[in-house]
Parts: structure tokens; sequence; C-alpha cells
């Protein structure tokens, strides 16, 4: 008998809950720094939550200490109500959110477990995906390299990982301690991500936002 993972592995959903319930209303992103997915993505209406975790790997119950050594990618698990949102018009929205041209990894962040990925929960899902991608790529003309996968496992992220990049609690840098919040804004200022957004999709950039980059 096949045995059931807890509710929040996105593969358990699609075992053990009848179609066109749970596995519908969640999709699994990978799109480099997982705070930024989640900042970007908790702005839709219609995302119910957005969780930073890691997926893909070998191993079970990775940290952020060992996850890219077993092949895991930093992803995002978000649950959104799918009458106000569809799967479909969330992956197109994610896509204009990350460089797509770059299969090394996003900004200043190097490497497989930065690199951006779907992980659909069933066919359904990966079709949809795929059409989302190749309409991408006529507006943005020119090739994607973020993959369809087969689905994973999704393993949540350590707590303080969760809605970093609005946490006042406060944390040690080398600019003194900030809030986290204060921490996230400088590095994905520093890293460039909305700048290489933006020199990627042009107009399309954060398409679909009701406000980017922040």
């Amino acid at each position: 008998m096949k045995r059931l993972l807890p509710l929040t592995f996105f593969a358990a959903l699609v075992a053990s809950m009848p179609p066109g319930t749970a596995q519908a209303e969640t999709a699994v992103l990978a799109g480099g720094c997982f705070w930024c997915v989640e900042s970007d993505l908790e702005k839709l209406p219609g995302v119910r939550d957005v969780v930073s975790g890691y997926a893909g790997g070998e191993t079970q119950n990775p940290t952020y200490k060992d996850y890219d050594r077993a092949g895991h990618r930093e992803v995002v698990k978000v649950d959104f109500d799918e009458n106000k949102i569809s799967y479909a018009e969330l992956v197109g929205i994610f896509l204009r959110t990350v460089d797509v041209t770059d299969a090394g990894g996003q900004f200043c962040d190097r490497g497989h477990a930065y690199s951006t990925a779907i992980y659909p929960l069933d066919e359904t899902q990966a079709k949809q995906a795929r059409a989302e991608i190749a309409k991408a790529e006529k507006a943005l003309g020119g090739k994607i390299v973020t993959p369809v996968e087969a689905p994973a496992v999704f393993w949540p992220a350590e707590d303080y990982h969760q809605a970093y990049y609005k946490s006042q609690v406060r944390t040690l840098t080398r600019f003194g301690y900030v809030t986290r919040a204060d921490a996230y804004k400088g590095y994905r200022k520093g890293c460039g991500r909305d700048a290489q957004v933006k020199a990627v999709w042009g107009s399309e950039a954060f398409k679909g936002l009701p406000k980017a980059g922040s």
C-alpha cells in the first residue's frame, strides 16, 4: 500500500485527493531565491498562501545547509483560489518575474539550486505549464530554458525563511543589525533581480503583478 505523505507535500495531494480539489489549487515553482518569489506571488489576488521550501532532490527532509548538495532547488508552494486566478495565469505571471533565459541560476545566485523550474502536480498542470511557456516565448521573442519537471516532493524550509521579506525580526548583517525585511530589500537590489528581469522582459516584466519589485 502506498504510504501517504503529510499534506505539506504536494505529491501527497495528488495521491490522496480526488480530482478537482486540492491539486487544482496548488502550484510549485522554482525561481531562484525563494524569499523573492514568495514576495512577488503573495501580491496576486486569489493567492491564499506561499510557502518557501525545497524540491527536486534526492534526500528527505533537506535543510538550508544541505539542500543544494542533494540536488534540490529553492521553490515555493503556492496555494490559490482557482475561481480568482487559474494555474495557467499563475504560471504566466511567474515566468515574467524571473530570468527565463538563464539556466545557470538566477541573478547573483548561481548553480542548480537557484535555477528556475516548474513542478506540476499532474499531467494537466504540465500541459498548461508548457502552453504558458510557449506563449511566453512568443512574447519574449526567444527561447525559455525554464524546464517543466516531473512531480517531486515539496519540503518546507525552516521557519525563519517564511515571510522573510516582511519580517521585522532583526538580524546581523555586514551593515549591522537590521530587520529581515530591510536585509531582504538590500539583497534583492544588490543582486540585481528587478533590473535583470526588466532587461530580459522589457514591457512584459512583472506583468500581472499589482506592484513589481518590492
